[in-house]
């Protein structure tokens, strides 16, 4: 049978060898300090916290979080509140609202996967799949990054001489694949940035585009802006459908573009060094 939420603060107080006036005492302190008294905790409370099914205030697990040493949140995920849960649920209420998300894990427990070391065949300048191009793949902590999991999403990298789905996708920008749709969508969609985009494996390289099938033949279409030709493969020899890009990072700005303080024609901002 697992500890309870109360026997775990139990356990971590003996092991510093605390006892529960010295708790009270120091939560005097940081009440004091914090100006509320609600991060006060008695010894009778305390005792009530680890020996009953009583949940304790945030206030007050901030202050035996403080005096234990313990991570604020890890203790709340114990009490059954994962401050991660919040991520799953951000964009499901309130939609219609433009705002700003919290893209901060909390914990110290969370791990992700990431590239540690990519292959020397690596070329900046073609597309090509990440997955394949990393020669070492490694754990950090979560709060490093967030949501990149290789295990179910493949990612690409469109080269930076690559302009097929120029300006919607830019040379340099980083894609995540859904490999499990692979089937070419023919139609459903408004508007150019509702029309799904594939990743696509050839036998030189990778391209990113629109498509479309007509029996036997695939026809990639690039960007109207991008000047690009449209493209008609066979798909039983010259073309494989890897997925549908569902997720991009990329600059809005040229890697190494002017910045606005140095941009030509821009007047020099007021204070500024001379």
């Amino acid at each position: 049978m697992s500890a309870t939420p109360g026997q775990f603060l139990k356990t971590v107080r003996e092991r510093l060898h605390v006892g529960l006036r010295e708790v009270q005492e120091a939560s005097a302190i940081i009440a004091s300090e914090e100006a509320n008294e609600n991060f006060y905790v008695s010894a009778a409370r305390l005792t009530q916290i680890e020996n009953e099914a009583s949940m304790p205030s945030v206030f007050k697990l901030f202050t035996l979080c403080s005096v234990y040493g313990l991570d604020l949140h890890d203790v709340l995920s114990k009490y059954g509140v994962d401050a991660n849960r919040t991520h799953s649920y951000e964009t499901r209420f309130l939609p219609e609202a433009t705002r700003t998300l919290s893209a901060e894990i909390h914990g110290s427990t969370e791990m992700v996967t990431v590239p540690v070391r990519l292959d020397p065949t690596f070329r900046l300048e073609t597309t090509q799949l990440i997955n394949r191009a990393v020669a070492l793949w490694g754990e950090i902590p979560a709060a490093f990054l967030l949501r990149c999991n290789p295990r179910h999403h493949t990612y690409g990298f469109v080269g930076l001489t690559d302009r097929t789905m120029f300006p919607l996708l830019r040379p340099g920008s980083l894609v995540m694949i859904d490999p499990h749709r692979r089937r070419i969508q023919q139609n459903g969609w408004k508007n150019e940035f509702e029309r799904p985009v594939y990743f696509l494996e050839f036998r030189d390289g990778y391209r990113c585009a629109w498509c479309q099938v007509d029996g036997s033949r695939l026809t990639l279409i690039p960007h109207p802006i991008s000047n690009l030709p449209v493209q008609s493969f066979s798909l039983a020899s010259e073309v494989d459908v890897l997925g549908q890009v569902v997720g991009v990072a990329m600059r809005l700005t040229p890697p190494n573009g002017p910045t606005p303080e140095r941009a030509p024609g821009l007047p020099e901002p007021r204070g500024s060094a001379k």
